[in-house]
Protein backbone atom coordinates (compact mmCIF):
# COMPACT_ATOMS: atom_id res chain seq x y z
CA UNK A 1 0.00 0.00 0.00
CA UNK A 2 0.94 3.28 -0.88
CA UNK A 3 1.49 5.51 1.71
CA UNK A 4 -0.62 8.77 2.30
CA UNK A 5 0.74 12.18 2.09
CA UNK A 6 0.59 14.87 4.99
CA UNK A 7 -0.94 18.39 3.84
CA UNK A 8 -0.86 21.55 5.93
CA UNK A 9 -3.70 24.01 4.98
CA UNK A 10 -3.23 27.21 7.04
CA UNK A 11 -5.25 30.95 6.93
CA UNK A 12 -5.90 34.12 8.88
CA UNK A 13 -8.59 33.34 10.86
CA UNK A 14 -12.31 34.61 9.00
CA UNK A 15 -10.76 33.53 5.15
CA UNK A 16 -12.98 30.56 5.25
CA UNK A 17 -10.44 27.62 5.95
CA UNK A 18 -12.59 25.41 7.82
CA UNK A 19 -15.59 25.29 5.51
CA UNK A 20 -13.36 24.85 2.87
CA UNK A 21 -11.46 21.70 3.94
CA UNK A 22 -14.99 20.65 5.57
CA UNK A 23 -16.14 20.52 2.16
CA UNK A 24 -13.22 19.25 0.69
CA UNK A 25 -13.37 16.21 2.92
CA UNK A 26 -16.87 15.58 1.97
CA UNK A 27 -15.52 15.02 -1.55
CA UNK A 28 -12.98 12.82 -1.53
CA UNK A 29 -12.22 9.24 -0.44
CA UNK A 30 -9.65 8.59 1.89
CA UNK A 31 -8.73 11.77 3.09
CA UNK A 32 -9.00 12.87 6.39
CA UNK A 33 -8.05 16.21 9.10
CA UNK A 34 -5.89 15.46 11.99
CA UNK A 35 -7.74 15.63 15.37
CA UNK A 36 -5.53 18.73 17.42
CA UNK A 37 -5.35 18.33 20.86
CA UNK A 38 -6.07 21.72 22.44
CA UNK A 39 -6.16 23.72 25.78
CA UNK A 40 -9.02 25.96 25.37
CA UNK A 41 -12.90 24.65 26.39
CA UNK A 42 -15.43 23.72 24.48
CA UNK A 43 -17.63 25.86 22.08
CA UNK A 44 -21.44 24.77 22.03
CA UNK A 45 -21.68 21.64 19.85
CA UNK A 46 -18.33 20.47 19.85
CA UNK A 47 -17.42 16.84 21.14
CA UNK A 48 -14.21 15.76 22.38
CA UNK A 49 -12.54 13.15 20.37
CA UNK A 50 -14.46 14.87 16.96
CA UNK A 51 -13.53 18.46 16.90
CA UNK A 52 -10.83 18.47 19.26
CA UNK A 53 -8.65 16.63 21.98
CA UNK A 54 -9.74 18.53 25.02
CA UNK A 55 -7.18 18.53 27.67
CA UNK A 56 -6.00 20.45 30.40
CA UNK A 57 -2.49 22.72 30.39
CA UNK A 58 -1.13 20.22 32.76
CA UNK A 59 -1.51 17.34 30.38
CA UNK A 60 -0.42 19.23 27.11
CA UNK A 61 2.65 20.00 28.70
CA UNK A 62 3.64 16.63 29.53
CA UNK A 63 2.85 15.58 26.05
CA UNK A 64 5.13 18.30 25.32
CA UNK A 65 7.92 16.96 27.25
CA UNK A 66 7.30 13.68 26.15
CA UNK A 67 7.76 14.52 22.35
CA UNK A 68 4.56 13.70 21.74
CA UNK A 69 3.48 16.26 18.98
CA UNK A 70 4.51 17.31 15.49
CA UNK A 71 3.67 20.60 16.25
CA UNK A 72 2.43 22.63 18.78
CA UNK A 73 1.80 26.90 19.38
CA UNK A 74 -0.08 29.01 21.62
CA UNK A 75 -2.44 31.03 20.53
CA UNK A 76 -4.73 33.14 21.41
CA UNK A 77 -4.00 32.23 25.08
CA UNK A 78 -4.26 28.32 24.47
CA UNK A 79 -2.27 26.07 23.44
CA UNK A 80 -2.88 23.49 20.47
CA UNK A 81 -1.39 20.70 18.92
CA UNK A 82 -0.62 17.17 16.75
CA UNK A 83 -0.19 14.33 18.09
CA UNK A 84 2.62 12.84 15.82
CA UNK A 85 1.47 8.98 16.65
CA UNK A 86 -2.09 9.65 15.36
CA UNK A 87 -1.02 11.32 12.15
CA UNK A 88 1.55 8.58 11.01
CA UNK A 89 -0.68 5.88 11.70
CA UNK A 90 -3.18 7.46 9.45
CA UNK A 91 -0.49 8.09 6.62
CA UNK A 92 0.56 4.37 6.81
CA UNK A 93 -2.92 3.32 6.27
CA UNK A 94 -2.89 5.13 2.65
CA UNK A 95 -4.69 8.17 3.65
CA UNK A 96 -4.20 11.54 2.96
CA UNK A 97 -4.15 13.27 5.88
CA UNK A 98 -4.64 17.36 6.49
CA UNK A 99 -3.88 19.59 8.84
CA UNK A 100 -4.94 22.78 9.94
CA UNK A 101 -2.59 24.99 11.65
CA UNK A 102 -0.74 28.63 11.35
CA UNK A 103 2.40 29.00 9.87
CA UNK A 104 4.46 28.41 13.14
CA UNK A 105 3.41 24.73 13.41
CA UNK A 106 3.49 24.57 9.57
CA UNK A 107 7.78 25.21 10.08
CA UNK A 108 7.43 22.79 12.87
CA UNK A 109 6.07 20.17 10.87
CA UNK A 110 8.40 21.12 7.96
CA UNK A 111 11.21 20.11 10.05
CA UNK A 112 10.50 16.81 11.25
CA UNK A 113 8.53 16.22 7.60
CA UNK A 114 9.90 17.54 4.84
CA UNK A 115 7.73 15.27 2.36
CA UNK A 116 4.17 17.16 3.31
CA UNK A 117 2.61 19.57 1.27
CA UNK A 118 1.81 22.97 2.00
CA UNK A 119 -1.58 25.17 1.03
CA UNK A 120 -2.21 28.96 2.26
CA UNK A 121 -5.62 30.28 2.30
CA UNK A 122 -6.12 34.12 1.54
CA UNK A 123 -9.00 35.76 1.42
CA UNK A 124 -10.17 38.69 -1.20
CA UNK A 125 -9.47 41.99 1.09
CA UNK A 126 -8.84 42.89 4.36
CA UNK A 127 -12.39 44.47 3.74
CA UNK A 128 -13.83 41.04 3.45
CA UNK A 129 -11.79 39.18 5.98
CA UNK A 130 -13.13 41.75 8.53
CA UNK A 131 -16.73 41.45 7.67
CA UNK A 132 -16.40 37.76 7.48
CA UNK A 133 -15.37 38.42 11.67
CA UNK A 134 -18.07 40.48 12.47
CA UNK A 135 -20.42 38.20 10.68
CA UNK A 136 -19.76 35.47 13.20
CA UNK A 137 -21.46 37.69 15.96
CA UNK A 138 -19.24 35.97 18.95
CA UNK A 139 -16.24 38.29 19.34
CA UNK A 140 -16.56 41.56 20.63
CA UNK A 141 -14.52 44.86 18.50
CA UNK A 142 -11.51 44.39 20.84
CA UNK A 143 -10.73 40.93 19.83
CA UNK A 144 -12.10 41.37 15.75
CA UNK A 145 -9.73 43.92 15.85
CA UNK A 146 -6.38 41.79 17.51
CA UNK A 147 -7.82 38.75 14.80
CA UNK A 148 -6.92 41.46 12.33
CA UNK A 149 -3.75 42.40 13.71
CA UNK A 150 -2.71 38.68 13.85
CA UNK A 151 -4.49 37.61 10.12
CA UNK A 152 -1.60 40.20 8.90
CA UNK A 153 0.70 38.47 10.62
CA UNK A 154 -0.20 35.17 9.49
CA UNK A 155 -0.68 36.05 5.98
CA UNK A 156 2.97 37.56 5.67
CA UNK A 157 4.29 33.79 5.51
CA UNK A 158 2.53 33.00 2.90
CA UNK A 159 5.83 32.49 0.80
CA UNK A 160 6.30 29.46 2.97
CA UNK A 161 3.82 27.38 1.92
CA UNK A 162 3.78 25.49 -1.65
CA UNK A 163 0.25 26.67 -3.28
CA UNK A 164 -1.86 29.69 -2.92
CA UNK A 165 -5.68 29.78 -2.72
CA UNK A 166 -8.05 32.90 -2.86
CA UNK A 167 -11.21 32.19 -1.08
CA UNK A 168 -13.16 35.02 -3.61
CA UNK A 169 -16.04 32.32 -4.58
CA UNK A 170 -16.28 29.51 -2.33
CA UNK A 171 -16.81 26.88 -5.13
CA UNK A 172 -14.09 28.11 -7.32
CA UNK A 173 -11.76 28.08 -4.50
CA UNK A 174 -12.86 24.48 -3.61
CA UNK A 175 -12.48 23.34 -7.04
CA UNK A 176 -8.86 24.71 -6.74
CA UNK A 177 -8.17 22.90 -3.53
CA UNK A 178 -9.70 20.19 -4.95
CA UNK A 179 -7.12 20.04 -7.92
CA UNK A 180 -3.96 20.06 -5.58
CA UNK A 181 -4.94 16.74 -3.72
CA UNK A 182 -6.21 15.15 -7.50
CA UNK A 183 -2.94 16.22 -9.42
CA UNK A 184 -0.89 14.53 -6.38
CA UNK A 185 -3.01 11.35 -6.17
CA UNK A 186 -2.13 11.31 -9.94
CA UNK A 187 1.67 11.56 -9.56
CA UNK A 188 3.44 8.45 -11.36
CA UNK A 189 4.31 5.94 -8.20
CA UNK A 190 1.07 6.53 -6.37
CA UNK A 191 -1.00 6.54 -9.50
CA UNK A 192 0.55 3.50 -10.45
CA UNK A 193 0.27 1.45 -7.33
CA UNK A 194 -2.96 2.14 -7.48
CA UNK A 195 -3.24 1.03 -11.06
CA UNK A 196 -1.34 -1.96 -10.89
CA UNK A 197 -3.59 -4.28 -12.34
CA UNK A 198 -4.40 -2.84 -15.27
CA UNK A 199 -0.85 -2.04 -16.18
CA UNK A 200 -0.23 -5.51 -15.80
CA UNK A 201 -3.04 -6.35 -18.00
CA UNK A 202 -2.11 -3.46 -20.64
CA UNK A 203 1.74 -4.72 -20.95
CA UNK A 204 1.35 -8.56 -20.98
Amino acid sequence: MTKGTLYIVSAPSGAGKTSLVKALIGSQDDLVVSVSHTTRAPRPGEMDGVHYHFVDPERFLAMIEDAAFLEHARVFDNYYGTAQASVEAELERGRDVILEIDWQGAQQVRRLMPGCESIFILPPSRAALEQRLRARGQDPDEVIARRMRDAVQEMSHYVEYDYLVVNDDFDQALAELRSIFVARRLQLLRQQERVRPLLQELLA
